[in-house]
């Protein structure tokens, strides 16, 4: 029985560690396991790598290799070993790689704005290699002591009674006056939860001194497009009116998302004081400093072919819009962020894996030229070997990126801040009557 179930953990960590290497994209309804599968083996590839080697090492000693299965299994095992160890390396040269992206895309202007780093005094300097490895050894994102959060803060209610509510996370020291994050969960725009997701990013980003706003929003089928929309935009207003309260700026505002969430949080950021999109609150400033957009769609016309499926008009046509695309190509194209770049478009971080299977690594890319057609500031890092939802855990890879993150987002606040300055010193002075 034992080289059996060798064989059975032999190539069950073979096939998840190809899948790292090598994700199915296709058919559409083999992508949700080939995901799952592939995640595991390109997010968590020393976890994996050391579970195996426990796992086999224990069955070598009852006998697996006592008979051919046992034999087979341990080859194959070899096989995911050795993809593991190809993970790994990809995983660790995301530092170097997305460094030389920022200073290739943002440049100089990055530097001058972001040295020294913008973290509330109290705070000291960025976590060190030791806080790194016991955050990754735990794997999953607990909260941190050094920060606090307030919880299910309403924000919005509507006429059938739906509340919608916030978190706000700040460091354990409350500073005040600090630029505000504001995150908008993925999930499809059908699911997800603000309490399960972008919790590395925010918790990161609140011991570091910013004020973290992590919000939800309408899902479909309950919600219609255009309502997810809108209640982003009514995040915003909150953070306009209150944030304050809870240490920080409404001024330097960073909208940041990943998936659903990025395409939401690029709509908001490239519609600031759209009166359509805030029924009620126009008169509302819903300007932001930048946008950070995790693995996002940005085009819901599928212009450039990218979906290799029909998953996405399927979703969106039946469940989100309820409405065809060929029926109201207008809603389609007004939904697109990649529609809506205009001349004041916000400075943009764009982070996407290059493996990744649920949203194609071309909305980036696609979103990221058109944003520079635009002379619009866009920082694009493409992430080899990294899946969709790469960031949902601390790892080498994800906490890499995170303070790419930290670094973009402090320049769009700084920089936000400096034209502030500039435009209230053209202002003229009044004096007597």
């Amino acid at each position: 029985m034992t080289p059996w179930i060798l064989l059975a953990v032999g190539a069950s960590a073979a096939l998840f560690a190809l899948h790292g290497l090598f994700p199915l994209r296709r058919p559409w309804p083999a992508i949700g396991p080939a995901w799952i599968a592939g995640w595991f083996a390109a997010e968590l590839p020393i976890h994996l790598l050391l579970g195996l080697t426990a796992s086999v090492a224990g069955l070598v000693a009852l006998g697996g290799l006592e008979a051919w299965p046992g034999q087979l299994g341990a080859g194959l095992a070899g096989v995911a070993a050795l993809a593991s160890i190809a993970l790994i390396g990809r995983a660790r040269r995301t530092a170097a790689i997305v460094d030389a992206a920022l200073e290739r895309d943002l440049g100089v202007e990055l530097t001058e704005l972001t040295e020294p780093t913008d973290r509330a005094e109290s705070l000291g300097g960025p976590p060190t290699g030791a806080a790194r490895l016991a955050r990754m050894a735990a794997v999953l994102p607990f909260g941190r002591r050094d920060v606090v959060r307030e919880r299910e803060i309403p924000f919005h209610r509507d006429e059938t009674g739906r509340v919608l509510t916030l978190d706000v996370r700040r460091a354990a020291s409350r500073p005040t006056g600090r630029p505000v994050l504001l995150y908008v969960h993925g999930g499809g725009w059908v699911i997800g939860d603000k309490t399960k997701q972008g919790l590395v990013t925010v918790n990161q980003m609140a011991a570091a001194g910013w004020t973290c706003v992590s919000t939800s929003y309408g899902l479909a089928p309950r919600a219609t497009w255009p309502d997810l929309i809108i209640d982003v935009k009514r995040a915003i207003r909150w953070v306009r009116d209150h944030v304050v309260e809870h240490g920080g700026d409404p001024a330097r505002i960073v909208l940041v998302g990943g998936s659903a969430g990025a395409h939401l949080a690029a709509l908001a950021a490239l519609t600031p004081n759209d009166p359509a999109l805030q029924p009620g609150f126009e008169h509302v400033d819903t300007s932001v400093a930048g946008c950070i957009g995790y693995y996002g769609v940005y085009d819901w016309t599928d212009r450039h072919g990218h979906w290799p499926h029909g998953a996405l008009p399927i979703l969106l046509e039946r469940i989100v819009v309820k409405r065809r695309r060929a029926e109201h190509p207008e809603l389609f194209e007004a939904a697109s962020p990649i529609a809506r770049i205009g001349p004041d478009a916000p400075p943009f971080l764009l982070i996407h894996g290059d493996r990744d299977v649920l949203a194609p690594v071309d909305e980036s890319r696609r979103f990221a030229e058109a944003l520079r057609a635009a002379g619009a500031p866009v920082g694009h890092l493409e992430l080899p070997g990294a899946q969709h939802a790469f960031e949902l855990v601390p790892t080498t890879r994800s906490l890499a990126v995170l303070d790419s993150v930290e670094r973009f987002a402090t320049w769009a606040a700084a920089r936000r801040a400096a034209a502030a300055t500039r435009r209230s010193d053209r202002l003229p002075v009044l004096t007597g009557v």
